[in-house]
């Protein structure tokens, strides 16, 4: 299950999660694969697509979630940041990996770690990208970012939003 351009994750420890990934999905339908991060409970992966989320990203590569993610056909997109962890995700049904906090590791480090993770399961750098270093990631292998705090804080005016998300886009065109 892939979205032609690209996924929301909604943080469930966020305020209302299910209400917003309810809305978000209703808005954007098949155009944008919308879902929870900050999943840590496999009991919430019901929930968050009985909300219409069809992604779960957790910070972490807990095996219960990501196989209740995979049970339901979500796309199942854990945090990792060694090998091991990548594999045993992988193994549990993980359709996806984010290497987190990217800002602990080095696009070097991800280089090797991606001459042994298979090809087709996509790799996100998250934590702490800014739009001056997404070039080397990009560069070592990198299919994406995940982007949080470094595009948007609570009560932030949308015109810095958009101002920020303009940042990132040319970071990635560089």
């Amino acid at each position: 299950m892939r979205a032609e351009s690209g996924s929301l994750e909604v943080p469930l420890n966020s305020p209302e999660p299910l209400k917003s990934i309810e809305l978000l999905a209703k808005q954007f339908g098949e155009r944008v694969l919308v879902g929870a991060g900050t999943v840590l409970d496999p009991t919430d992966v019901g929930r968050v697509w009985d909300a219409g989320g069809r992604i779960i990203v957790s910070p972490d590569s807990n095996i219960d979630v990501i196989a209740a993610t995979a049970a339901i056909d979500l796309v199942s997109s854990p945090g990792y940041f060694t090998p091991s962890e990548a594999f045993a995700a992988i193994r549990a049904g993980a359709t996806a990996l984010k290497l987190f906090p990217a800002e602990a590791a080095t696009p070097a480090v991800l280089k090797a770690q991606l001459a042994v993770i298979p090809k087709e399961v996509p790799v996100m750098v998250v934590g702490g990208v800014k739009p001056d270093t997404m070039q080397p990631w990009l560069e070592a292998g990198a299919s994406g970012f995940g982007l949080g705090g470094g595009l948007y804080k609570p009560g932030q005016p949308a015109a810095e939003t958009l101002e920020k998300a303009r940042a990132y886009v040319a970071g990635v065109k560089r």
